[in-house]
């Protein structure tokens, strides 16, 4: 992802070296940590953006579970007045509902993990912004005292003073990609492929001894 890969740059740069070899380096760092603060509000933004897919999922996952359970229930009720043609319909639309809620749960896992990376990129950037606003502000105090004392070799100096400064880490450099909440549920196409044929063989069956379950759990009558 673009936006990390320049987070990352931003993150591995020596800040040491950059500003002092600057023509000036007050600029710069100043500069930098803007830049800093830009990619972190872009990063924000993408934080926001993922836990509202990830909501929108959360959302669609429950609908078609509620759906599969209603049309249950309607089964069984068409079982309790012997209309198993009826049974049977109630009972594939609710295992279409089934495969839906099913898909729904693994792309919400799979947005949860992205929404999670996210969080943890922004707060080890917004940690990295502060040190590296601490850093800047002590190298800009460096440089100014090192051209009023006129010290030739000042530069080499703050250097060397900030290698005992822990290094920034690297964000990870590319993240899941957001697959479309409403994808799944339009994703459903008919196919006369062989493959199709014995799918609907087997749910077929399923059917059948979804409605022989229900007959069975039925009171016999007197």
């Amino acid at each position: 992802m673009a936006l990390l890969e320049r987070v990352g740059t931003l993150l591995r740069a020596n800040l040491n070296d950059l500003i002092a070899k600057a023509e000036d380096p007050e600029k710069l760092a100043r500069q930098l940590v803007l830049d800093m603060e830009n990619q972190l509000l872009q990063v924000k933004t993408q934080v926001a953006i993922a836990i509202a897919d990830q909501h929108l999922l959360h959302k669609k996952k429950k609908e078609h579970e509620d759906a599969m359970q209603e049309w249950h229930r309607k089964a069984e009720l068409a079982v309790n007045r012997q209309q198993d043609d009826l049974a049977r319909a109630a009972l594939a639309r609710s295992l279409s509902h089934q495969n839906l809620a099913n898909s729904f749960t693994q792309q919400l896992e799979d947005q949860t993990a992205e929404a999670e990376t996210l969080r943890s990129a922004f707060a080890k950037l917004q940690q990295k912004l502060q040190e590296t606003q601490s850093i800047c502000e002590m190298l800009i105090a460096q440089h100014r005292r090192a051209r009023v004392a006129g010290k030739a070799n000042t530069a080499r100096a703050i250097a060397g003073a900030q290698q005992k400064t822990s290094t920034l880490n690297s964000l990870r450099s590319s993240i899941l990609q957001h697959e479309s909440a409403n994808a799944a549920a339009h994703s459903i196409l008919e196919d006369d492929s062989l493959e199709d044929r014995f799918a609907a063989i087997d749910r077929e069956e399923r059917v059948e001894r979804l409605l022989e379950d229900l007959k069975s759990q039925q009171p016999r009558l007197a």
